[in-house]
């Protein structure tokens, strides 16, 4: 396997879940580039970036693709929204 890099984009947010909404609007949107893994978001307080908190489930579903829905979400794993 070949060494990966992560970038660190700061965004400000003004609590946890607006940031956590906001991370997962990014995350989907970069599903339009192949090179990136969304599953992995997490956000962290400014001071506190050793304490990060997941913003997607990122379980594996059948075909090795990973859930979209937001980390802790009710009912079965989906790569879609649900409406």
């Amino acid at each position: 396997m070949s060494q990966r890099y992560v970038i660190h984009l700061p965004v400000v947010a003004t609590d946890l879940p607006a940031a956590q909404r906001l991370a997962r609007v990014i995350g989907r949107w970069m599903l339009v580039l192949p090179t990136t893994d969304p599953g992995e978001t997490t956000v962290s307080e400014e001071d506190h970036q050793l304490v990060r908190h997941r913003v997607f489930c990122d379980l594996r579903m059948p075909g090795g693709r990973r859930c979209l829905l937001r980390d802790g979400h009710d009912g079965p794993c989906s790569r879609r929204l649900r409406r």
